[in-house]
């Protein structure tokens, strides 16, 4: 894990040496061990180094291949770089015991289909020498971030945004369309451009080649087309899990765990502990005291008797306030909601013990973990016509969940999309009308599609994969990285995603539980409390309470009266005054509506103005 940046002057002028470096030093906190640079015509390449593998300084990078042709950056990991260290070794003298190495070998042989060849998370970028071009190239789910600037005369790339932006030629404006996604539909990251007008992402799944002055993205990796044969067995579905999580055990430094309190974290950390060499796994967790919104102590203490290495961090409204700034710094674009800050303050607490970090992300994605899911359930079985399958699971879901949620999402499910869109853009009143008119239906209607218009649980995941997911990916990425440390995530093993999208609904919802196969496969494993529980958390917080109170209130009252507010034009001070004094009573709790306001305002502030 580390940070990669780059240059290449279109033009053909000479790269100076003091924009890549200055661009490597503004991640430093990505790479505290090392650092290095590549120099060559038009050409720059610069990296800051976290050693997790060999940690010597034979992982130095830019890394040269052994005829000194190609040169590579590398952030992320490859798991199964020890498989393929075996089959090169014939053909290949390797001086490291590196993934990197293990890259540059691979890249050698099969040239851009060692894509397919890898089992991990990357962003990287390969320079031939000879031929004067560029191989850059990004992991599958877009686990690991990587930024572009490009225009006529330059391309500039990073693994963060603040690198770009120091040798940016002129300072960028915000993207209103992001912006309005955002307020409206929750959403970032959801396309290839950003909160950042002119600087794009490489899409999750795809590469880039850069060559005579030109530049070529094209898709390398696309989940549909990838979706194998099912699981047929939940003890099929047990050993891949368990593979996936043992390859990412894989590291020279200490490896601990998330521990949230749900399913997800809670089977990582009891596989782990399986392991005989890794028993004493160190696990870390957000608490806020019983009874406070978004405490998980209650599920977590199931696992006092087994892990002697617990660790504790109680994230509060004055900690956010007091980590403002640098929580909007790491996270370099606005987030939607607090519940990130539990896994930044969990990253703190980490730190000081180990340097690589399984986490549970990517079940609910691969499962249908979240209770919305329930609606395109619902809705497939309503639109195929099965009824008794539709009623059977209506009166479970009925039984098992106080919330009536997921029959009111199935119903807005069934709406039309025109009537779906207008009802999402009404329900967030506080946008400004004016800004809000500025896009048209046709722009909104396109992403409402994305979001609501599945017929199928299965398409509603895949779409949820590729347009509502890496959000929370670059999140943790960045909220890692700021600590200087690795996140892993083995329900997002290609293996294991591309067999559980093609499980059929009974393995994936039944009677009236998420995550059918993953509560089957762990019966006896993790604490039966937590295997049956119904609610889904994850790391959250008490944001609803935080905002009725000092010192956020004074902070929010600035904002909603400043001119500032008023002149950006995005919300509507009145209206969102108004919904702030009924949440300040208790009337309503619009607490993520509220953090999108501090937390774009901050983010101007920060970046923009």
């Amino acid at each position: 894990m580390c940070g990669i940046s780059g240059m290449v002057n279109l033009n053909g002028q000479a790269t100076q040496q003091d924009q890549i470096i200055a661009m490597m030093r503004e991640m430093k906190h990505r790479g505290p061990n090392d650092e290095g640079f590549f120099i060559e015509g038009n050409t720059g390449l610069g990296f800051v180094r976290l050693s997790i593998l060999d940690l010597s300084a034979a992982g130095h990078q830019p890394m040269f291949s052994r005829d000194e042709r190609y040169v590579i950056i590398f952030n992320g990991e490859i798991y199964n770089y020890i498989e393929l260290r075996e089959e090169l070794a014939g053909e290949y003298s390797f001086k490291s015991n590196t993934d990197t190495e293990v890259l540059l070998a691979g890249y050698l042989k099969w040239g851009e289909a060692l894509q397919d060849r890898l089992n991990g998370m990357w962003a990287l970028a390969i320079y031939d020498r000879r031929e004067k071009s560029l191989f850059i190239s990004r992991d599958r789910f877009g686990i690991k971030p990587l930024y572009y600037f490009l225009d006529s005369q330059q391309l500039i790339f990073a693994s963060e945004f603040s690198s770009i932006l120091k040798v940016l030629p002129h300072k960028p404006g915000a993207n209103d369309q992001i912006i309005f996604d955002y307020l409206t539909f929750n959403r970032t990251n959801h396309t290839e451009n950003t909160f950042f007008d002119g600087i794009k992402k490489l899409q999750h799944g795809h590469c880039m080649n850069v060559r005579n002055g030109q530049v070529a993205i094209r898709r390398w990796y696309d989940l549909t087309s990838r979706i194998g044969k099912p699981f047929t067995t939940t003890e099929d579905f047990r050993e891949t899990l368990e593979a996936a999580i043992q390859i990412r055990m894989r590291s020279d430094v200490p490896v601990g765990a998330c521990l949230s309190g749900g399913l997800d974290s809670a089977t990582i950390v009891s596989l782990i502990q399986q392991m005989p060499q890794f028993k004493n796994v160190h696990s870390f967790s957000a608490v806020y005291g019983a009874g406070q919104q978004g405490d998980e102590s209650d599920f977590i203490n199931e696992f006092r008797d087994s892990l002697e290495n617990m660790h504790f961090i109680n994230p509060t409204a004055a900690s956010l306030f007091n980590d403002l700034d640098a929580f909007v710094r790491a996270l370099e674009e606005p987030v939607p909601s607090t519940s990130i800050y539990a896994l930044f303050r969990v990253m703190e607490l980490a730190k000081d013990t180990v340097t690589v970090l399984q986490n549970g992300q990517g079940a609910d994605e691969l499962l249908a973990g979240y209770d919305y899911f329930f609606g395109f359930f619902f809705k497939e079985l309503l639109l195929s016509m099965r009824w008794m399958h539709l009623a059977k699971e209506l009166k479970h879901y009925s039984a098992k969940h106080r919330s009536a949620f997921a029959l009111k999402y199935l119903a807005f499910l069934l709406l039309p999309t025109a009537l779906r869109l207008k009802g999402r853009v009404a329900s967030k009143n506080f946008v400004n009308e004016d800004f809000s008119r500025r896009f048209d239906g046709d722009t909104r209607n396109v992403l409402a599609d994305k979001l609501y218009g599945s017929t199928s649980l299965r398409d509603a995941l895949v779409n949820h994969f590729e347009y509502k997911f890496e959000h929370m990916l670059i999140w943790g990425d960045h909220c890692s990285m700021w600590y200087s440390l690795e996140l892993r995530f083995p329900f997002l093993d290609y293996r294991l995603v591309e067999r559980a999208l093609a499980l059929p609904l009974e393995q994936v919802m039944n009677q009236g539980m998420t995550k059918y196969i993953l509560r089957e496969a762990m019966k006896g494993v993790i604490p039966e409390k937590i295997r049956t529980r119904r609610d889904k958390m994850g790391f959250s917080t008490p944001e609803a309470q935080w905002f009725r109170e000092q010192p956020f209130r004074g902070m929010i009252e600035e904002i909603l009266n400043s001119n500032r507010l008023r002149e950006r034009g995005y919300i509507d001070p009145r209206k969102a005054g108004n919904l702030y004094q009924r949440h300040l009573k208790g009337e309503v709790d619009i607490s993520r509506d509220i953090w999108k306001w501090i937390h774009l305002e901050k983010w101007f502030e920060k970046f923009i103005d």
